[in-house]
């Protein structure tokens, strides 16, 4: 249902529309329907904020890959991560990798309401990297916006997530939140650090797509294969696995 309003709506392409459909059934068989509701919990809320002010967003799109319109990749380096780790719940039985779904989760959402919400701030956002201020939507860039945002949506999903699975346990609800959080600022790291940049030659403008104006744009910086998917997955990975340091 989620999935076609997403494809109908635009939110999502066909194939992200179907790459949705397989990581819900993958959780829906690993952890029924409260799995799924934590999910669209996060599909639903990121969706909302990637509409929000879309128009004052449209020059921010210039410098990534990809547009609101959500595809197969994008599906998978958000949800991929929670999807294992509920395959591992489901096969394995033990709580941590319940722990690992909520905070992999916690994470996509975390970056996902910080790139959204963060590209409206007044004041332009500071490189990690370099220290200076860059462009609005730049990766590795940093803002108080984005930063506040970060904390709010990592805990939304704990609190989500912790209220279904774990009655109000506090102490899991802090851990969620802290890992979500963990995840966004590991994905801003390697944004800045290793994704891959390119310089286009007609305006100069750096972006994360490898063509602009039609023509193909020049390598700038990062490692090619390093796209902002992979950091997206490796982010919901990492934010996963160490739960593995608290509970095991």
């Amino acid at each position: 249902m989620i999935s076609t309003t997403g494809w109908r709506t635009g939110l999502l392409t066909l194939s992200g529309a179907i790459a949705s459909v397989i990581v819900a059934n993958v959780m829906y068989w690993s952890l029924g329907w409260e799995g799924l509701i934590v999910l669209a919990s996060f599909f639903v809320s990121s969706s909302v904020w990637s509409k929000w002010k879309m128009e004052e967003k449209m020059n921010v799109e210039e410098k990534s890959a990809k547009t609101s319109h959500r595809d197969w990749q994008q599906v998978t380096a958000n949800g991929g991560p929670a999807s294992l780790f509920s395959m591992l719940y489901a096969i394995n039985g033990a709580e941590v990798w319940l722990l690992a779904f909520l905070a992999a989760l916690a994470a996509a959402n975390a970056d996902t309401w910080a790139s959204e919400i963060g590209v409206l701030s007044r004041w332009r956002p500071l490189s990690i990297r370099t220290f200076k201020v860059v462009e609005s939507g730049t990766s590795g860039a940093i803002s108080v916006l984005g930063t506040l945002a970060t904390i709010v949506g990592a805990l939304f999903i704990a609190l989500i997530g912790t209220v279904i699975f774990f009655e109000w346990d506090f102490s899991i609800l802090v851990v969620i939140t802290l890992l979500g959080i963990i995840g966004s600022f590991l994905d801003t790291f390697l944004g800045a650090f290793v994704q891959v940049e390119f310089r286009c030659t007609i305006c100069g403008i750096n972006t994360e797509s490898k063509y602009h104006h039609h023509l193909q744009t020049v390598h700038e910086k990062g490692i090619l294969f390093i796209n902002n998917e992979v950091v997206n997955a490796a982010s919901g990975v990492v934010a996963g696995a160490m739960t593995l340091f608290f509970y095991v």
